[in-house]
């Protein structure tokens, strides 16, 4: 009988094991996904997004995105008729396929139609389908998010800037596209920068001691005074002796945990501003603990430009500095 048992345990790892791997195969035939980044496709009937259903959906994944000066959704929404999702349209990258029902379901789904994609299904009746999507708003929108940052970081990998100053000066890397050039590199701080319509895209990187960030009720006080202070020192402004970059006071950050390359991780976004200057925008920072080397490593994006939409340029800088590897 014992035989038998692990006989049948053995059995199901190697067919789970087989099922996957077949899946994997199929997958490497899709065809590649598409869609402008951050592009939701929502596959659901007219009736549906034009009622109670369809603002819950816009509640949830067109709820405004954290961090930035102006609100802008976390997803740009482009809503299908059922009867017309079919040919290119089921290449799209993230889709959320909404449906009446009598049966009550969510599911997560990947590259069913194409290469990477991730399909969120919710099927019932009005009421089951608004439940589902509020009880799992933060799996499906996790999900989607990280399938358009993979897609990102994908598409950078394709130009990538052959600058190794990173990896001289500190010991770690950043996939950074070649549009970036490096505008200033000293002893604990480098600095490299994107023109963009009427502005800039940066990113910058240093070091601290270990332990310097406090991980309790004074956490967001000290990444303030460290940006305040690395401000002052490398960021000025036109008078540098008036002017250097801080954090916007008007503006509480915000602060989560994280994990980067497999790492502990503050990230904290929020806005700076210049002193005694009229010029803002928003930035994204993480402190990555580095134990190995006693130090925490510190990335940093902020974006300048007025007038512009900035969700994608920073969504961007996040894949850029979500790259991050540090040498053993």
């Amino acid at each position: 009988m014992k035989k038998l048992y692990v006989f049948i345990i053995a059995l199901a790892l190697f067919t789970s094991c087989e099922d996957r791997k077949n899946s994997e195969n199929a997958a490497q035939f899709l065809p590649e996904s598409y869609g402008k980044v951050n592009l939701l496709t929502v596959v659901v009937d007219d009736e549906l997004w034009q009622g109670k259903v369809g603002d819950s959906i816009r509640s949830i994944y067109a709820a405004p995105t954290d961090g930035l000066p102006m609100e802008e959704p976390l997803f740009s929404l482009k809503q299908i008729n059922p009867q017309v999702f079919d040919g290119i349209l089921t290449k799209c990258r993230s889709v959320l396929f909404v449906k009446s029902s009598d049966k009550k379901q969510f599911k997560i789904k990947e590259n069913i139609y194409a290469r990477p994609q991730k399909i969120v299904y919710v099927t019932g009746t009005d009421d089951e389908i608004i439940s589902q999507l509020k009880n799992n708003e933060k799996e499906s929108v996790t999900t989607l998010k990280l399938n358009e940052l993979r897609s990102k970081q994908k598409f950078i990998q394709g130009s990538l800037s052959r600058d190794t100053t990173l990896e001289e000066t500190f010991g770690f890397s950043l996939n950074i596209p070649s549009a970036y050039k490096m505008v200033k590199n000293e002893e604990n701080f480098v600095w490299f920068e994107r023109e963009v319509p009427k502005g800039t895209m940066n990113i910058i990187a240093y070091t601290l001691p270990f332990g310097s960030i406090p991980k309790d009720d004074t956490t967001v006080d000290a990444i303030i005074a460290m940006r305040d202070s690395i401000g002052k020192a490398y960021v000025p402004g036109r008078d540098p002796k008036k002017m250097h970059m801080i954090t916007e006071k008007a503006y509480a950050p915000y602060v989560y945990d994280a994990i980067v390359d497999n790492k502990s991780a503050l990230e904290t976004k929020g806005m700076w501003e210049m002193k005694n200057f009229h010029m803002a925008g928003p930035f994204i920072n993480y402190i990555v603990e580095d134990k190995q080397h006693d130090r925490l490593v510190v990335v940093e994006g902020l974006t300048f430009a007025p007038s512009e939409d900035k969700r994608d340029f920073m969504f961007e800088i996040e894949a850029i500095l979500k790259s991050l590897k540090i040498k053993e």
